[in-house]
């Protein structure tokens, strides 16, 4: 015998967010951390996370910001990975600091030319004091299918309004007319498909940029797994408030139980 539904009208849908609730008190990481050493975590956390391709990729954080370990007076230096580590075996000392050039300002080693990805997203977005970018496996997959990340899961609500896809692919981004162009195409999106290449998130801080590039790779891949099928999207009204929730509240949990799995195995990092 199948229940008879009798409700007339369905609830309302809950505000989502910090409006919603707040815990009260939250397990801490264990560790009080500089910028520099949540940069460094944050290549071990996506490493460890799927999101990179051996050789590949870069973070980039604005150093001259208020606390940010450039320090006031440098508003345009940027904190970035040397060539030649991998992401998971990055630790806070590796890291060089550049000029929008690409000069190295600090640090032991050199860095990419394709920094450029980052350094017109930064100079003209002061949003985007983060940028991420590298090739994770099912990104490039929709990517080179062209097909943006659909809303099949309540997670991905925290990518509704942010996402878009550059169609064409350029080659290496190695100079700062082609950065300049890329921007261009990417506009204010915090997400971004790139054909044929990778993906670059953007964000106002580490711990949010971090958690949304890992979250991104799953939410592609549960596309991937999906397509061609029938199936069931997110409605777009309750899209908003439980994207405010993931970000408001699911940021801290994610960053802190991220870093503490990453100081137990790897505590040098923070050096």
């Amino acid at each position: 015998m199948t229940a008879t539904d009798t409700r007339t009208t369905p609830p309302a849908p809950v505000a989502g967010g910090a409006a919603e609730w707040s815990p009260r008190v939250m397990p801490p990481v264990g560790a009080d951390l500089t910028e520099r050493q949540k940069l460094a975590c944050a290549f071990g956390i996506l490493a460890r996370s799927g999101f990179t391709e051996n050789i590949a990729g870069h973070i980039t954080v604005r150093a001259g910001d208020s606390g940010a370990p450039g320090g006031p007076g440098d508003p345009e230096s940027l904190w970035i990975n040397p060539w030649g580590l991998w992401w998971e075996e990055i630790t806070a000392s590796d890291l060089c600091r550049v000029s929008p050039a690409g000069d190295v300002l600090e640090g032991r080693w050199d860095v990419t030319p394709a920094y450029h990805i980052h350094t017109e997203l930064h100079r003209r977005r002061p949003d985007a004091r983060v940028v991420v970018h590298n090739h994770p496996y099912h990104a490039t997959v929709l990517a080179a299918l062209g097909v943006l990340p659909e809303f099949v899961h309540q997670t991905g609500s925290m990518f509704d309004g942010d996402l878009v896809f550059v169609d064409e692919y350029t080659g290496e981004v190695a100079s700062s007319e082609l950065g300049a162009d890329l921007a261009d195409r990417i506009g204010d999106a915090s997400v971004v498909l790139l054909a044929n290449h990778g993906v670059i998130v953007t964000g106002a801080t580490v711990e949010e940029a971090v958690y949304r590039s890992a979250t991104l790779e799953r939410q592609c891949r549960l596309t991937y797994d999906v397509l061609g099928r029938d199936r069931t999207l997110v409605p777009p009204p309750l899209r908003r408030a439980m994207k405010a929730s993931l970000l408001e509240r699911g940021t801290e949990f994610f960053w802190n139980g991220a870093v503490r799995a990453l100081l137990r195995d790897r505590p040098e990092v923070l050096d």
